[in-house]
């Protein structure tokens, strides 16, 4: 079956090419696909000359959801309604796939999700209700990554849970500190950003506070970082000033290049440091449960909503990038109809 990709040959330009797809396995069409910063990341060409040139062309993107189009197993029906999982694991006996090395990820290193097909195995696809929000299901992979951080950390935690402290007001910042009001329902939970404008935004958290204005003698008992790059240092040395002892600090933000940490301070309190990064098959299936019991978080996940960008040409997704690029806060969501 003809199937055309829709590749970043060099950092902000596109290119189209004919592959040929087999009718065997899962073979999905996209409908409603989200950029992530990683995507941002190879189309501005900020990685390393050396990353950019050993992974493009590729074709970006990690974040979506499609019609399925074909199943030979005959589980799902064509129309149905599916999230992708862009992990695509070998065989680990030792590692989770999404921490296996030998495992591969759509959108670094090999292809993502911007063609007009996807063939994937029948356990890299979840189904989803027809009646869930089209451009919130679009990130439901983003919400899998908080959603794993956050079995791991109440699988760990040995020490209270009073009081979690998430760091960052963007995104994932948001995604995080709604999750665990989910699932930590017994807990305060305090927002730390610098922007007051999205602060504002997280209605359902406990407490906000501006990084720069944090109350004398407060304290938490665990905290998650979602601030990523350089900031990531002031955010993490914040988190160990403000921690109680035997705390996680359950680490989201990526960074390009190496953060210091006060190691003298995390030996003193006998912090635990957990890094965090992608997902796996349960915790797609996690994040549809809880979005099933849980209607009224498409609600809040809306307000990321702040671009809705129609696909027809390669221009247009050109213009979806720039667009995304400027915007401070929210996911750019793409309509694809190619």
């Amino acid at each position: 079956m003809i199937n055309i990709v829709y590749r970043l040959k060099s950092p902000k330009f596109f290119e189209e090419a004919i592959d040929e797809t087999e009718l065997d396995g899962v073979v999905v069409r996209p409908t409603y696909l989200s950029i992530c910063q990683a995507d941002q990341r190879y189309y501005q060409g900020s990685r390393p000359a050396e990353v950019l040139e050993a992974k493009l062309p590729m074709a970006l993107v990690h974040e979506g959801i499609g019609e399925v189009v074909h199943d030979s197993s005959g589980e799902l029906e064509s129309g149905d309604n599916v999230v992708m999982i862009p992990n695509t694991p070998t065989q680990d006996d030792i590692c989770r796939a999404n921490y296996s090395y030998k495992s591969k990820f759509r959108g670094s290193g090999f292809d993502g999700f911007t063609s007009d097909l996807i063939k994937l195995e029948s356990d890299r696809v979840v189904k989803i209700p027809d009646d869930f929000n089209p451009y919130v299901s679009s990130f439901i992979e983003l919400i899998t990554v908080a959603y794993q951080g956050i079995s791991k950390f109440s699988e760990i935690a040995v020490t209270p849970k009073d009081v979690l402290g998430v760091w960052g007001d963007g995104n994932l910042g948001f995604i995080t500190a709604l999750l665990l009001k989910v699932k930590c329902p017994d807990s305060r939970i305090i927002v730390f950003g610098k922007h007051l404008e999205n602060l504002n935004l997280f209605s359902f958290a406990d407490e906000i506070c501006q990084i720069h204005n944090v109350p004398e003698n407060l304290v938490i008992d665990h905290a998650f970082e979602c601030v990523g790059s350089s900031a990531s240092q002031s955010a993490v040395d914040q988190i160990i000033d403000l921690i109680n002892p035997q705390g996680i600090i359950s680490l989201f933000g990526v960074s390009e290049y190496p953060v210091p940490i006060n190691t003298r301070m995390i030996l003193e309190k006998g912090l635990t440091v957990q890094g965090n990064s992608r997902s796996e098959r349960e915790d797609f299936v996690g994040v549809v449960e809880t979005l099933k019991q849980n209607p009224q978080l498409f609600e809040y996940l809306e307000k990321l909503v702040t671009n809705i960008c129609e696909i027809n040409t390669l221009n247009d997704l050109k213009e979806a990038f720039d667009k995304d690029y400027i915007s401070h806060f929210g996911k750019t969501i793409l309509k694809w109809n190619k």
